[in-house]
């Protein structure tokens, strides 16, 4: 577990410094993975039609509903190598 933490943390430093900017949908898929790692199910409110970012964000974050912590860090350390 500690390892896949480490792992993790270096990831999150590592998608600071891509050579390129990934497109929404990739970044999108950073995004809900970091958040279901870090934070777990979504349990916020749905944001209103007016903040369109806000609804893909909170969308692509409830959709790893169920996803355990470990696996959204697996995933995520694996998206961000994909893109080094």
């Amino acid at each position: 577990m500690a390892d896949l933490k480490s792992r993790f943390e270096a990831a999150v430093a590592n998608s600071k410094n891509l050579s390129e900017r990934p497109d929404n949908a990739t970044l999108l898929k950073i995004y809900a993975l970091y958040k279901q790692a870090t934070a777990g199910d979504n349990a916020e409110k749905k944001p209103g039609f007016g903040d369109m970012v806000g609804r893909a964000k909170w969308d692509a974050w409830n959709g790893l509903k169920g996803t355990g912590s470990d696996d959204a860090m697996q995933q995520y350390i694996d998206l961000i190598e994909s893109l080094s």
